[in-house]
Parts: C-alpha cells; sequence; structure tokens
C-alpha cells in the first residue's frame, strides 16, 4: 500500500478522487493490478517484524509534505519553506483543491483518517543552497558556506548587482527551461562582498516571486512564513526574505522538519498526540525575523530583480540562432 501525497508524486492519482485515475494508467499503459491501496497519510498500516515485533507502522507523508506537518501548518494560509540546495515552499489551501494559474503545483498535503484531504500549492525553486556551494567551490571566494554571511556583511548594499541562478533554467513560477544564469550590474566598484550579498538576496526575491503567485492563486492572506533547512542559519538571508515578502519569517525550535512530520503524523495516528491542537503547543519559536525594508525601496529592487530575471530568457536559444564563427 502507498498513501494519498506519495500516490500524487506518480502522476497516476487523481488528486480529486484520490483514487488511480484510470484515464492516465490506460496513457501510460500501466496495469492497476500492480499498483499498492491508497490510504491516507496516517493510520495504522500494519506492524513491523524482527527487531521491531509489533511496533505499529503508523503514517508515511512525502518529504515537502511532511515538513509542511512538521511545522504544523495546519491551517488555510499558513506556510512553510525548506531552505536546502533548491527550496520548496508549500501553502496549505484547506480542503479547498486550488487550480493554480500562476505557475504552481496543485498537491495534495496530508489526509487525516476518515476525513477529506488537505490541499496544497507548491512552488520549488532550483537553485538557493547550491549557489552559495557554487559561490564557494566554483568561484572559490568563501572556504565554507558560512562564510558568504560574513561577507555580505562587508558592505551595506548589493552595489546595484543582481545574480539570477538559471543554472538549469528557472522553475516555478516561471517555468522556462531555456534560461540561463546571469550576474547583471557589474562595474568596477562591485567587490566580491557585493557578489555574496546578491547571492543571498537571489534565494530571498525567488522566494518573493513565487509568494506572488501563490497570492495571485488564492485568496488566502500570508501571516508568517515558517522556514527550515540549512540556509536559515544565515540570519542575514532570513532577514531579507522577511524584508522583501514583508510578512515575518519563523525558524522552530527542531530544524529536522521532515523527520518531525512523519513523527507527529504517526503519534497523532496511535493516540500519542489526542488532536491537531496538541501538536501545536509542542511546535516552538527558535527565532524570528520582522520586516523593516521601506516599501517604496523593496518594490524598486524587486523590479531590479525582474529586469535581470528577464535578461535570462532565451539564451540557449539565441546561442543556437548565432552563426558559427
Amino acid at each position: 500500500m502507498t498513501e494519498v501525497t506519495n500516490a500524487s508524486r506518480t502522476l497516476l492519482m487523481n488528486i480529486h478522487t484520490l483514487s488511480w485515475d484510470s484515464h492516465l494508467l490506460s496513457f501510460f499503459d500501466i496495469p492497476a493490478a500492480i499498483l499498492p491501496e491508497i490510504q491516507p497519510s496516517m493510520g495504522t498500516y500494519g506492524t513491523g517484524r524482527g527487531p521491531l515485533a509489533g511496533v505499529p507502522i503508523a503514517a508515511a507523508l512525502g518529504d515537502q509534505q511532511a515538513a509542511l506537518f512538521g511545522q504544523t501548518c495546519f491551517a488555510a494560509g499558513e506556510a512553510k519553506c525548506t531552505y536546502g540546495t533548491g527550496s520548496f515552499l508549500l501553502l496549505n489551501t484547506g480542503h479547498e483543491l486550488v487550480s493554480s494559474t500562476h505557475g504552481l503545483l496543485t498537491t495534495v498535503a496530508y489526509q487525516l483518517a476518515g476525513e477529506p484531504a488537505v490541499y496544497a500549492l507548491e512552488g520549488s525553486i532550483a537553485i538557493t543552497g547550491s549557489l552559495v556551494q557554487w559561490f564557494r567551490d566554483g568561484l572559490g571566494l568563501i572556504q565554507t558556506a558560512a562564510e558568504i554571511e560574513t561577507l555580505a556583511r562587508t558592505v551595506e548594499d548589493n552595489g546595484g548587482c543582481y545574480i539570477v541562478p538559471a543554472f538549469y533554467g528557472l522553475f516555478a513560477p516561471r517555468w522556462r527551461p531555456e534560461a540561463r544564469g546571469v550576474i547583471a550590474g557589474l562595474t568596477s566598484y562591485i567587490t566580491k562582498g557585493h557578489l555574496a550579498r546578491a547571492v543571498l538576496e537571489a534565494t530571498a526575491w525567488q522566494t518573493r516571486e513565487v509568494l506572488d503567485a501563490m497570492n495571485a492563486d488564492s485568496s488566502l492572506a500570508l501571516q508568517a512564513l515558517k522556514v527550515d533547512g540549512g540556509m536559515t542559519s544565515d540570519n542575514l538571508l532570513m532577514q531579507f526574505v522577511a524584508d522583501v515578502i514583508d510578512v515575518p519569517v519563523v525558524r522552530p525550535m527542531v530544524a529536522e522538519t521532515v523527520s518531525l512530520g512523519a513523527g507527529y503524523a504517526a503519534g497523532l495516528a496511535v493516540g500519542y498526540w489526542s488532536d491537531l491542537e496538541g501538536l501545536h503547543r509542542n511546535w516552538h519559536v527558535a527565532a524570528e525575523w520582522l520586516p523593516a525594508m521601506d516599501s517604496r525601496h523593496r518594490e524598486a529592487e524587486f523590479r531590479n530583480w525582474k529586469h535581470a530575471v528577464e535578461l535570462t530568457l532565451g539564451w540557449t536559444h539565441r546561442l543556437a540562432d548565432s552563426p558559427a564563427q
């Protein structure tokens, strides 16, 4: 057997009915008999054997859905972003399935036993932490990833420099596979400190673009963004994220929210926690960053960022069309 969030990732499950879709199975020529039974995300599926004999197997969740559950984003309008090599932002839309018209994915967030599914809008960002890795390993401008914050703090702003890390094209909300990365606004004034700052700011602006798409797709007003993942240890980055999205950014005490979410779901299924409110009480704030940027400056910088993004588009097409030298 499997459960709804993992089944939804196969492209074979109808996310409306939460069952295997006969049209899709026919299209891909996959016999229904070989597929597992779809269950809710939590409930006693069976018990372990061997060293785990008798231990109930009580929950299963997809990676990012588990992080959403671990961040206790149980209400419509609550969102989390996991900042790793790439970043994944999920917004809980409740029992309403919101079909995106602004470049996002509609996914099943989780399903409690005996209840309708909870849905989410998801925006994936390809390059965030891996941009810091490139800055370290590809350019050799820092020795460790943690040094980028120190280097970025040597300057007050980006000096008019913007980095758009479209190394493999642009993901949500643009979905432009032909895009390639650019460093825009270079002058002799730019130092490695400005480049470090532009690297961090790229993650924040990409977060802003995804959140803007979510706001356009739904009528839900985000009150705060819960964050997790390795990049959240960078205080300058988290402050800049709060500044550009104009809502508080909150990091929990437990940073490994994927594992935590799976544990929460299993504990709920076996009665270790009685309800979702009990899980809420178990979640605690470790750090919070409040927006502090002037709105006019924020929007001016966002326009500059979007102009830099436009420079990435169609890059591979232009190279292919160039005459041979």
